[in-house]
């Protein structure tokens, strides 16, 4: 069955070009034309992907992912008018998993969603091994896409989860932003740098004890991004 794509703007003329591209590409839509209905229709219908406008009225784009993100982690696109970078990393920051900025073309837009769906997914499991990793007061569990920093356990998006798993897959090495980006992203985003600095910033305030001193999720500048080998 065709993904289930909420899309949230307060213009009518903008809401029914982006389900139509959508519809025609196969995909469920249902509309909301403000943030409050975007809460409701998330919380009553479930769906497997947000579009979300940026400047509403009432309840901005950025407002609305906050409140979605305290009680979902269904991936979100914001959708902007701003290009400047300080803008999107608001709404990175927010808790979105990734931006198109207008105009877009309906390619450019088909492309974003279907590389967040993708992202979404859980990898194949080998039915022959269950992938567990632990750095520390950190216990990632692969097969189950679940993550515990002592004895809590911490919900992480899908692109979180994947970078985390990344690191961990070649713990005591560096791994450069290209590849993380080239690897979990696609190639499209091997420039993307705003949304892999905020995608790091919101996975350290999730599993490290001080975010500011991080032990698990580590910088190497001019390098890349390391989870140290522990002796």
């Amino acid at each position: 069955m065709s993904a289930r794509i909420l899309i949230v703007d307060d213009d009518p003329t903008m809401l029914k070009m982006v389900e139509s591209h959508l519809q025609a590409a196969g995909f469920q839509t249902r509309c909301a034309g403000s943030g409050y209905m975007a809460i409701k229709l998330t919380k009553e219908w479930d769906p497997e992907l947000i579009l979300l406008d940026v400047m509403m009225p009432g309840m901005d784009g950025f407002t609305t992912c906050k409140r979605i993100r305290e009680f979902s982690l269904v991936p979100i696109i914001i959708l902007t008018a701003k290009g400047e970078e300080r803008d999107l990393v608001q709404g990175l920051d927010a808790g979105a998993d990734d931006y198109v900025v207008k105009p877009y073309s309906a390619s450019e837009l088909l492309a974003r969603v279907r590389a967040v769906l993708r992202r979404a997914e859980p990898d194949g499991l080998d039915i022959y091994s269950h992938r567990t990793f632990r750095h520390g007061d950190l216990f990632i569990d692969v097969d189950r896409a679940q993550v515990r920093v002592g004895d809590e356990e911490v919900p992480l998006t899908a692109t979180e989860f994947k970078v985390l798993v990344t690191l961990a897959d070649n713990m005591g090495q560096v791994v450069s932003a290209e590849k993380l980006l080239t690897s979990i992203w696609g190639s499209d985003y091997r420039n993307e740098k705003a949304i892999l600095w905020v995608t790091l910033s919101r996975l350290r305030q999730k599993v490290e004890v001080d975010p500011k001193r991080p032990r698990h999720v580590v910088t190497r500048p001019g390098e890349g991004y390391i989870m140290p080998a522990l002796n």
